[in-house]
């Protein structure tokens, strides 16, 4: 995501001179290295001082210039989390961003977008580059990820919830790059001959309530997976929408641990060890 992110914010920026691309004590790469030649004065390099720039630790250290600075202000900013999550597995509790949904999701103002894959990544970046709205807070992947909306039954349309898939007796909701447990987890329903709906919930503020509650009555069984705290994130909004609407389904949710993590590994290593694992999960849900 980090490659389609940084094209897509070069094309739209080649066009548009209100688009300034700060950054802490980094190399420029890429796109970022054309543009950073290209248009001198809107690239500014702040050095190590993450409190200035608003980036690296994107929420947590400056979040205080977040709060006051954006949100109150109301202004069209756009803070990138990259490798959002866990996937900076190997760097540490320090480098995790377990909460961030939660942390964001409490401003006011505050907008959230956490596309699942780099071709929602690149419509994700154009509407951030054009809106006019207010902050936004872009959670986005790190490399390597898998296209899954190529062939997905909607367009990416910010504010609303997107099926990559249809069907009509499972429902599974994720958003973010932990898709590809989702649509694994989906794999393994439709060999049980399932039918099986996937949907994208890129827009996490505001999140698409009618959506949800749509889904909810639509399918006698329905999934959360998620790479973030039980608290504040899809799961637990998930689960007051069918509370609110009295939602007859089954519901299953599968987030982090409320739990720092301490154990070392790889990315998979560490989802596993909070129970996000396929294999896990279809034994819970009565697929093993």
């Amino acid at each position: 995501m980090r490659n389609t992110f940084s094209e897509a914010l070069y094309k739209a920026a080649s066009t548009n001179p209100d688009i300034y691309i700060v950054v802490a004590d980094i190399s420029p790469a890429g796109s970022m290295a054309k543009f950073s030649q290209q248009y001198p004065a809107r690239f500014i390099n702040v050095g190590v001082a993450e409190q200035s720039m608003i980036a690296t630790f994107s929420l947590y250290r400056p979040f205080e210039m977040v709060r006051d600075d954006l949100c109150y202000q109301n202004l069209p900013v756009t803070v990138v989390g990259m490798g959002a999550g866990v996937i900076y597995s190997t760097l540490g509790g320090t480098h995790h961003t377990q909460e961030d949904i939660a942390i964001a999701g409490a401003l006011p103002n505050m907008q959230i977008i956490a596309p699942c894959d780099p071709a929602e990544c690149t419509e994700a970046t154009s509407y951030c580059a054009t809106q006019k709205k207010g902050p936004i807070y872009l959670r986005i992947g790190k490399a390597g990820e898998p296209n899954y909306t190529d062939k997905a039954v909607d367009p990416w349309v910010f504010g609303k919830l997107r099926y990559i898939k249809r069907g009509s007796d499972v429902c599974i909701l994720s958003y973010g790059i932990i898709m590809q447990k989702a649509m694994q987890l989906a794999e393994r329903f439709e060999a049980a001959g399932k039918s099986v709906s996937v949907i994208s919930c890129h827009t996490m503020k505001p999140l698409d309530v009618d959506g949800i509650a749509e889904a909810l009555a639509r399918h006698r069984h329905v999934l959360v997976i998620e790479e973030h705290a039980p608290q504040g994130g899809l799961a637990p909004r998930t689960k007051q929408i069918a509370w609110d609407t009295r939602a007859t389904c089954r519901l299953d949710t599968f987030t982090l641990q409320d739990a720092f993590i301490h154990n070392y590994g790889s990315h998979d290593d560490l989802l596993g060890s909070h129970g996000i694992d396929v294999s896990l999960m279809s034994a819970r849900v009565g697929l093993a």
